[in-house]
């Protein structure tokens, strides 16, 4: 990819590999962001999100529900603690059910 330029969407996945002509456009267009090295030249180009494009993509999108978060202890440490899903004697018959589909599974 010599002389190439990535261009990268606005959710960070590279779209494409553009001339140095190409992006001068697209820069001009003000349709991308420019990250430069420190001796000016380009290193790689970023689209900017249009207003069409929706609210923009966060982790929790693709992860799904957080289960665990951080709990400050009183005596100023930090530790995981996961989020309460209901009483054990609700979820067991699920969490069984889970558990034998695993091991007819193998």
């Amino acid at each position: 990819m010599n002389g190439l330029i990535p261009l990268y969407g606005a959710d960070l996945d590279l779209l494409d590999w553009v001339s140095p002509q190409r992006a001068a456009r697209l820069i001009s267009l003000d349709l991308v962001k420019a990250i430069r090295s420190r001796t000016g030249g380009i290193k790689r180009l970023i689209s900017r999100r249009r207003p069409s494009d929706g609210r923009p993509s966060r982790p929790a999108d693709y992860l799904g529900t957080r289960y665990s978060f951080r709990e400050h202890l009183d005596n100023g440490h930090l530790c995981w603690r996961l989020k309460r899903l209901g009483r054990g004697s609700e979820l067991r018959p699920v969490f069984l059910a889970v558990v034998a589909d695993c091991v007819a599974s193998q």
